[in-house]
């Protein structure tokens, strides 16, 4: 999430050299309708998902509970258990590599599940607070949780 820059040398941290911009990485989770139902604490905005992920100990947490997440290509590689995978990612074509049919076809029907949960986060990001942000990520994160539970409110009218 995109968020203005801090005077000084304290904000070089959250530059992610990917989106060439300042901000703040989170993850969120939500049901298959796209109702927000959790937000992690906010890191820097150069964190790589799959770290987010380890550091907020989320596998654990869903085989825990019995649970699984639809993820984008950003999650490649994080779950190890092909038999019984909790995180399920599509596949990624490269030059040399090619997709089958069948693996196209798995990534058409993941696009669908995720779909929802896409217009889940654009929801959350259409808080205009959000990009005018200029606080450290400790009170990101207090505000990020106030965004959940005003949103859950608004929802639940």
């Amino acid at each position: 999430m995109r968020t203005q820059r801090r005077t000084g040398k304290g904000d070089r941290g959250n530059y992610s050299g990917k989106h060439r911009s300042h901000g703040l990485h989170f993850l969120a989770l939500t049901d298959e309708k796209g109702r927000l139902i959790w937000i992690s604490a906010a890191r820097p905005g150069r964190t790589h998902d799959n770290t987010a992920v380890r550091h907020e100990h989320i596998l654990a947490h869903l085989r825990a509970v019995g649970l699984g997440a639809l993820a984008d290509l950003g999650f490649r590689g994080l779950d190890n258990n092909i038999h019984d995978p909790v995180i399920v990612t599509g596949y990624a074509a490269t030059r040399t590599h090619k997709l089958t049919p069948g693996q196209k076809e798995a990534n058409r029907v993941l696009a669908v599940g995720r779909a929802p949960v896409e217009h889940g986060f654009a929801h959350l990001k259409n808080w205009r607070i959000l990009a005018k942000l200029r606080a450290d990520s400790a009170h990101a994160t207090q505000l990020l949780r106030a965004l959940l539970v005003l949103k859950n409110l608004e929802g639940n009218r």
